[in-house]
């Protein structure tokens, strides 16, 4: 999801972005028994109870058993589909980058036999995303663009989507901030409000040396929601910047 001062921001809005382990909070109770009776539905006979002490987790039998019926059906798409999303969301939850890995080759089987499903696009657009982000990994940012250009083909009106393909011209190494600041204008587009966008912009556009522009987007988000969290660390990374245009 380290701890550098430059990159406070980055953490806290990742914590409300539209990918990966960034959706960790988002799964709720009803979601883990959907993920819990698709293990159910796939198995021919009823597994073992999930000890009381779990907490509602799933138990690592629970979930070897859902990936494997999801390995030896790789023909059947509903399988590969709801097992892969809820894989990958229980993943995100548990912020486990082996359990996002494992969800990825389900929902790529997935979207080879329905390469237009737009759920398992974008749900493969986030995964490889997280993977991207937590280990640095140029090629997973890579395929996550991939993925969230044709979810923006199908549906190009989201901001949410928008800001996440900046996002990954952003974290690549060395970072292509020309693009995502591009990216994150179209959001902006979109939706003059977006406060993600409007984050990544101000951060993008500092390290690009653009300081009054920067400004300007800074109050924006200021005058869209004067409580955001990030404005202080923000207005201390502008302070710190040099003047330019």
């Amino acid at each position: 999801m380290n701890a550098k001062s430059a990159w406070i921001i980055l953490i806290a809005v990742l914590a409300g972005a539209a990918a990966g382990f960034v959706l960790a909070n988002s799964i709720n109770r009803s979601e883990l028994s959907t993920l819990r009776a698709e293990n159910e539905r796939l198995k021919t006979a009823a597994p073992p109870k999930a000890s009381a002490d779990t907490g509602g987790e799933l138990s690592e039998d629970e979930i070897n058993s859902t990936v494997a019926r999801a390995d030896s059906n790789p023909t059947d798409f509903e399988t590969q589909r709801n097992v892969g999303i809820a894989i990958y969301r229980y993943g995100a939850m548990k912020q486990d980058e082996k359990l996002v890995r494992q969800a990825v080759k389900i929902l790529e089987r997935a979207t080879k036999l329905r390469p237009d499903d737009y759920d398992i696009i974008l749900s493969l657009g986030n995964a490889y995303f997280d993977v991207g982000y937590f280990t640095k990994d140029n090629e997973a940012l890579s395929n996550a663009r991939t993925f969230y250009e044709k979810a923006l083909a199908s549906k190009p009106d989201n901001p949410d989507v928008m800001t996440d393909l900046g996002l990954t011209y952003f974290l690549q190494t060395p970072p292509d901030y020309e693009n995502a600041a591009g990216e994150f204008k179209k959001s902006l587009n979109k939706n003059p409000k977006h406060e993600k966008s409007l984050q990544f912009i101000v951060q993008t556009l500092i390290k690009q040396n653009k300081s009054s522009e920067a400004s300007e987007y800074l109050e924006r988000l200021r005058s869209v929601n004067p409580k955001n969290e990030s404005i202080g660390e923000l207005t201390s990374m502008l302070n710190g910047s040099q003047p330019a245009g």
